[in-house]
């Protein structure tokens, strides 16, 4: 039976782009998937089984919740959670046995009070991101050091997050050389610290980055996190979104197709609707602006994506009929279009367009077609 949306990954392509990522790794650095926001819209139990089965030796989420989920999922491995938590939220993070970050030493005081057993613990400085962190060395170092003084609390890592790794090379740069001379101090201090600075896009451009560790997210997807094209650094797209065609029927000129009439037949031509929307996660910025693959052809989306519906223009003649699959994001035949594809079009990035897919959008599971 057709699925009016469905989002099929490829848990092998997730495998596949983790390998490969830790093959590029220098100083011998451990790979972190970062599978946060849902897997990145895959999903993120399946994606952290398969990056872990791709030689991942670590996970990382922003919130505590996300911690909890993969605690659900049965996966035991280090999670690292990189976003705020508050004192309510402390709880859930300790039951979830996740590392957590500090750079206050507040929090680390109340990070104290709430433990009841080891709790490990970063201490982040910002270097230029501008978000979390203290932009103090000296206060970071002292939450290192009143980390390593609290009972029930370890300092297990210093970290940092990089603004600009996907573009501004001398920012990097930048950033990269203030936390190298911090992290120096920080293992000077507290031997054997895990030192992490690189996202995907500083992992794939900038081998000094790499540390002792790496996180990397999109690009475990098989997204580029340049956001330009997978295939220049050998990543495979792991995630399809599909549907099909409900209805074809004929559009005279002057027919028109959505709301706010924003697609006038301009001859005699047919039109097919498709049952995805934006409520999906087709973004109504693509109206009359995209394609789609049906029968190895591209058609173009005409008129306003409406929340449940698109339409394509088929032209003045057509084979297709109803039940027809439709590709939004994948291959159909020799044709392919990428997540990049789609945020080229609306101005936008496609870490948006994947986690963009909703949740009522099923997920579907394979290894290089082998359902799971």
């Amino acid at each position: 039976m057709a699925l009016r949306a469905l989002a099929r990954v490829n848990v092998a392509a997730i495998e596949r782009n983790v390998a490969l990522l830790r093959g590029r790794l220098t100083g011998g650095a451990e790979l972190c998937a970062v599978v946060k926001a849902d897997g990145y819209g895959h999903g993120a139990v399946r994606s952290a089984r398969a990056a872990l089965a791709g030689g991942a030796s670590r996970l990382a989420v922003a919130t505590v919740a996300e911690a909890a989920r993969l605690r659900a999922g049965e996966i035991s491995e280090p999670v690292l959670v990189m976003g705020a938590i508050s004192t309510e939220e402390l709880p859930i993070a300790l039951q979830a046995r996740a590392e957590v970050v500090a750079w206050s030493e507040p929090f680390v005081a109340d990070l104290a009070a709430a433990a009841a057993a080891p709790v490990r613990v970063h201490v982040k400085l910002d270097t230029g991101m501008g978000r979390l962190g203290t932009r103090d060395v000296a206060e970071a170092l002292r939450v290192g050091q009143a980390i390593d003084a609290l009972p029930g609390l370890q300092l297990v890592g210093a970290m940092t997050h990089f603004a600009t790794a996907d573009g501004d090379a001398e920012f990097l740069a930048h950033q990269l050389a203030a936390f190298d001379e911090f992290a120096r101090e920080v293992r000077r201090r507290h031997p054997g610290v895990l030192v992490h600075a690189a996202n995907s896009a500083a992992t794939l451009r900038e081998p000094a980055s790499h540390f002792d560790m790496v996180r990397c997210g999109i690009a475990i997807y098989g997204c580029d996190p340049m956001n330009e094209n997978p295939d220049r650094y050998g990543l495979e797209p792991a995630l399809e979104l599909t549907s099909y065609v409900a209805a074809v029927k004929r559009a005279r000129a002057g027919d028109s197709a959505g709301y706010g009439r924003r697609f006038i037949a301009q001859r005699d031509t047919w039109t097919a609707t498709l049952p995805i929307g934006y409520a999906d996660g087709v973004r109504r910025a693509l109206s009359n602006n995209c394609d789609v693959l049906v029968g190895g052809t591209r058609y173009p989306l005409v008129g306003t994506v409406s929340m449940d519906n698109i339409t394509i223009d088929l032209g003045p003649a057509t084979s297709l009929g109803p039940g027809q699959p439709a590709t939004i994001i994948g291959r159909d035949g020799a044709q392919r279009q990428t997540a990049e594809d789609l945020a080229q079009r609306i101005g936008t990035i496609n870490y948006e367009i994947v986690c963009g897919i909703s949740g009522r959008v099923p997920r579907r599971y394979h290894h290089d077609g082998q359902w799971l």
